[in-house]
Parts: C-alpha cells; structure tokens; sequence
C-alpha cells in the first residue's frame, strides 16, 4: 500500500510562488517504479491535470495552462516528487494532489493519490 502526502501549499499573492512536495511511503511501493503526476481540483470543476513526471525524470509533462511557470521534478532517493510554482494566477487557486501511476494525462491512469493541499493565489 502507497501513502502518499503533499506539503507546502498556502496562500500567496498573484505573480508569486510556492513549492509543493509530495513524500511516497510504504512498505511494498517502489517509487522509482512510477511515473508521478501532479493534478488540481478547483471547486465546482473537475480534476484536472498539472503536470508528469517519468519514472527516471526523463521526461516531463504539462497542462497549456502552467507550461513554462510550474516545473516538476522528483528524487528518488527521497522518494519525493515536488512541482515548483511560479508566476502564480488567481485561476492556479485550487486544491493540488499528486499521484502515482501511468504519468498521462488521465486522472484514470492513477492509482494512488495523496489528501491534496491547498493552494490559494490572491489578487
């Protein structure tokens, strides 16, 4: 069983940054294994997907809406993925969760998820 839990959200002002980590544990969960992905869920709407990350850091992946702002990336040795935000909008406020599993776009294509954090951009 995976546990995966994110840190480092907040409140922050528009143009801003944050970064969010995301630390994977468990007994029989080999996170190198894995591609990563970070998704966010703003109220109303649907999930949504943020960014991916391969399994070796090979390759990267990101929405039209935060390419060259958010960068992912992770270490496997401490077995975390983090997603660094900058230039922070108003329309990033939402609640941001990380996964593991196929490293697509699909939020179908994941099999564990952390509780989420929040992340809140103010005008």
């Amino acid at each position: 069983q995976v546990q995966l839990v994110e840190s480092g959200g907040g409140l922050v002002q528009a143009g801003g940054s944050l970064r969010l980590s995301c630390a994977a544990s468990g007994r029989t969960f080999i996170f190198s294994d894995y591609n990563m992905g970070w998704f966010r869920q703003a109220p109303g709407k649907e999930r949504e997907f943020v960014a991916a990350i391969t399994w070796n850091s090979g390759s990267t992946y990101y929405a039209d809406t935060v390419k060259g702002r958010f960068t992912i990336s992770r270490d496997n040795a401490k077995k975390t993925v983090y997603l660094q935000m900058n230039s922070l909008k108003v329309e990033d406020t939402a609640v941001y969760y990380c996964a593991a599993g196929g490293g697509s776009v699909s939020v179908s294509e994941y099999g564990a998820w952390g509780q989420g954090t929040q992340v809140t951009v103010s005008s």
